[in-house]
């Protein structure tokens, strides 16, 4: 399978360092130690020339707000501060930065606000990392403030890693939804891609679904293509996994047989199916009537695997 685009990273999370405060109180005041703003699940990136850059602060620079470790790399330490993204005007209708359409359209070499989607293919391994550390964790944070126990607030330690409730001393971590997400084959090794209820015509992709309580990542595979288009499979095969933190799955991909190839979609989770063949495909594409997910999902890598080769047609 080729790269999953936010499977990438080179940072050492460092978890040693995380309960070591006056470590870490060293390196927050360390000038070159290296913070990323996260505001909302984008932050400043800047273009220079084909090249994108996420904007990294020294600390003395960096926006008052909580404070994530991200790791560790060749002696500079790398944090998160989840805090409204510095020197950009923001709406007086919900008090969020502008996002551009295209990073193409902006100056170069001039910070401009952006999200995951939109340059998660485009920055190199250490920042795509960094942003899918720092967005992940902006997440949790952002909606594990109080205790589920109690209803107090907690209290952020260990580097961002854990809250703990005063009042009862309970600690909870950030958690991780596993999701499976599977390319599936016929006999004819035609593939099978679906549309969403909520998406336009034309949007096609694979399945997937969230892995329930007490449920293997397989028997996950095969119950959900069985919900969603009626299709019994087997022999479900793993390739590869990849975060996707909106707001915190990972996605699990995998191909899989079909044994029937009759398609009965369930009308609530999906609007439409097909079978494709390599060439149905290459021409639905050149048409433009299909287009696929962004080579920044695991759903094009899979797709592509199964092709054979890179596709276009984003959505």
């Amino acid at each position: 399978m080729g790269p999953l685009l936010l499977a990438r990273g080179t940072i050492d999370r460092s978890s040693a360092l995380r309960a070591d405060e006056r470590w870490l109180e060293r390196a927050w005041a360390d000038p070159a130690t290296k913070v990323l703003v996260i505001d909302d699940g984008h932050t400043l990136v800047r273009r220079s020339g084909d090249e994108v850059h996420a904007v990294l602060f020294p600390p003395a620079d960096a926006p008052a707000g909580e404070r994530y470790l991200l790791g560790v790399e060749d002696g500079v330490a790398y944090f998160a501060v989840a805090a409204p993204l510095p020197g950009l005007p923001r709406s007086e209708v919900n008090g969020r930065v502008t996002i551009p359409m295209s990073l193409r359209d902006t100056p170069e070499g001039e910070p401009v606000a952006a999200g995951l989607r939109q340059v998660g293919g485009l920055l190199g391994d250490r920042d795509a990392g960094l942003l899918v550390y720092a967005v992940a964790l902006e997440a949790w944070h952002a909606t594990h403030e109080f205790c589920p126990r109690c209803g107090t607030r907690t209290v952020v330690q260990a580097g961002g890693h854990i809250r703990v409730c005063p009042h009862d001393s309970s600690q909870h971590f950030p958690r991780v939804d596993p999701a499976v997400i599977m390319l599936v084959r016929d006999e004819a090794d035609r593939c099978l891609l679906a549309r969403g209820p909520q998406w336009p015509e034309g949007r096609l992709s694979i399945l997937a679904g969230f892995v329930e309580p007490g449920e293997s990542l397989e028997a996950a595979v095969v119950r959900e293509v069985a919900e969603e288009v009626g299709i019994a499979v087997t022999n479900p095969r793993y390739l590869g996994s990849q975060p996707w933190p909106f707001p915190r799955s990972l996605m699990l991909g995998f191909f899989a047989e079909a044994v029937t190839t009759t398609l009965t979609p369930d009308a609530e989770e999906i609007a439409e199916a097909h079978w494709f063949s390599r060439e149905e495909l290459t021409r639905a594409l050149e048409s433009g009537e299909l287009r696929l997910p962004p080579p920044v999902s695991i759903a094009r890598r899979l797709i592509e695997t199964w092709y054979g080769g890179e596709l276009t047609g984003d959505w």
